[in-house]
């Protein structure tokens, strides 16, 4: 005997860019290209087990939702839209009881003047590498949700000011200690949201027109950015702990903070073949194997009296 024990659907990989015209002068532009998905759970147990499809929401309506809403809505910031999405398929269609929404915001910045009384382009951007900037919400209809913000493939390098030494050695070690050495990495980073401080998820919408999620975003890029450059990291894994730690302390709202980082490996050529020295110069670098670290630090409970 078996029976269906878990499923969900959805569309995947739904992508857009809005243009949203500041009213006071329709020439100065915000762009925001997106990827989105949305997935449903609910009562469709019936399309799979008996192939009885009168349940389903079509895929491609869910796709043609994300665009319209994307039309009609304010989309800035994702979280925001994220949470509009969320609540209008669980209004629309009863039977669905849980929504997944994922967004990746593609990083697009206005073009800098040289001079002129503005310092950047009215409506002309560059796309600032592949960085993205993420959202994910999973809302209930009981009311209950998480949201999760943050940001991903954002490639850093320093090449000097960090080291490796003082690790467990065995028959196994052939890395050698050293306190000078180029580190790179791709940062993955997700601060996830206290839902009780938040409020309800109709309170999305207020908190965001204050800026709440903006600034939280642009904070803990700031705190990323400043610690890899400015500190002489002992570890990534020391590195990493202390942005955590210090997003959280910058933002209150905040339930924890992880870090995936993985570590791009650059190796110091050796050309003593030709009797050269090579005083952390020139540097080859690897694709693979590569480290990968990860944590996740979380606020410390109150204690209850």
């Amino acid at each position: 005997m078996s029976y269906l024990s878990d499923s969900t659907y959805g569309k995947d990989n739904v992508k857009f860019l809005k243009v949203k015209k500041d009213p006071r002068n329709p020439k100065i532009h915000e762009v925001m290209e997106a990827t989105v998905r949305v997935l449903l759970t609910g009562a469709f147990d019936e399309s799979y087990t008996e192939a009885d499809n009168s349940s389903i929401v079509p895929t491609d309506t869910v796709k043609n939702t994300i665009l319209v809403e994307a039309k009609k809505f304010d989309i800035w910031p994702i979280e925001n839209f994220a949470a509009h999405l969320a609540k209008h398929f669980i209004n629309k269609y009863s039977w669905v009881s849980a929504v997944d929404v994922s967004i990746h915001q593609h990083r697009w910045t206005r073009i800098s003047r040289e001079n002129g009384a503005s310092k950047t382009y009215d409506h002309s951007f560059l796309k600032d590498g592949d960085e993205l900037r993420l959202s994910t919400l999973q809302y209930s209809r009981n009311g209950t949700f998480k949201l999760s913000s943050g940001v991903k493939d954002l490639t850093v390098l320093k090449s000097t000011g960090s080291m490796f030494y003082g690790y467990n050695e065995c028959d196994y070690t052939t890395l050698k200690p050293t306190k000078d050495r180029i580190l790179s990495t791709d940062v993955d980073a997700t601060w996830v949201w206290d839902s009780k401080k938040l409020g309800s998820i109709n309170n999305i919408n207020t908190l965001a027109k204050h800026g709440v999620f903006d600034d939280a975003f642009e904070a803990a890029r700031k705190v990323t950015l400043d610690l890899f450059a400015t500190e002489n990291s002992p570890s990534v894994q020391n590195t990493m702990y202390k942005m955590a730690q210090k997003i959280l302390d910058l933002v209150p709202d905040l339930e924890n903070v992880t870090y995936s980082l993985p570590n791009k490996h650059y190796f110091l050529f050796d050309f003593s073949f030709q009797g050269l020295e090579n005083d952390n110069e020139l540097f080859y670098p690897s694709p693979h194997p590569n480290g990968l670290i990860k944590c996740t630090v979380a606020r410390t409970p109150k204690s209850k009296l």
